[in-house]
């Protein structure tokens, strides 16, 4: 049984798993959420998530919302298919993967996430014009992390060792976005953050999640 999947390709937090989703080869059905229409605060998808957020997954009896703990589960269940994503059979690896899954969802996601939402989703979806001031504070917090980046990365070539891992691609969405931004600056500007975005973002998984991430249509 395929697993389904409710969302919007353009989402973010859609994109996160289906980035996961074709890393592992699993199958899946990608059932498009109305967000316009009010869809997601119906209370037939409310019962499947009640915070009324895209997206979703059902397997079977199981519903689990929340992009990075989809991630997980996708990882584990299908451990023995595709790359390995959360390098299970090694202890010291495992942790550091999970070290850095945190890091970007603590650390890095409050950071950018204000300029993908002044760059992209207001001019987009409100014709409104950014928060120049909101902007400048998030660079300001997400250079303090990316040079934390850029010193891990002059060591690894990922961020949790050698290896592409859910660390790694749980980063793609948002910085997919900001990519298309003057704030692209701060990733271009260090160069093994530059090298390690380049790496990443030309995955066969991520290249064809992208293709559904074209906001301009």
């Amino acid at each position: 049984m395929a697993l389904k999947l409710y969302g919007v390709g353009l989402s973010t937090c859609t994109a996160r798993v289906l980035a996961c989703a074709e890393e592992k080869n699993a199958e899946y059905e990608l059932v498009p959420v109305n967000m316009g229409a009010g869809e997601h605060k119906q209370p037939s998808f409310l019962s499947k998530n009640p915070f009324g957020q895209i997206p979703v997954l059902e397997d079977g009896d199981l519903t689990l919302f929340e992009s990075r703990s989809i991630t997980r589960y996708l990882a584990t269940k299908y451990s023995d298919k595709g790359t390995d994503l959360l390098r299970l059979s090694n202890l010291k690896e495992a942790a550091l993967v999970n070290t850095w899954i945190e890091v970007e969802s603590q650390q890095f996601n409050p950071a950018i996430s204000p300029i993908f939402y002044q760059r992209v989703i207001v001019p987009a979806f409100f014709q409104g014009t950014p928060d120049e001031k909101a902007v400048q504070d998030a660079v300001a917090n997400l250079e303090k992390v990316l040079d934390l980046y850029e010193e891990r990365l002059s060591k690894t070539k990922y961020l949790a060792g050698d290896f592409y891992s859910l660390a790694d691609l749980h980063h793609l969405p948002y910085t997919y976005y900001v990519m298309k931004t003057p704030e692209a600056k701060c990733f271009n500007s260090r160069p093994h953050v530059k090298a390690w975005w380049e790496a990443i973002s030309t995955r066969p998984a991520f290249k064809k999640v992208a293709e559904n991430m074209n906001l301009a249509g």
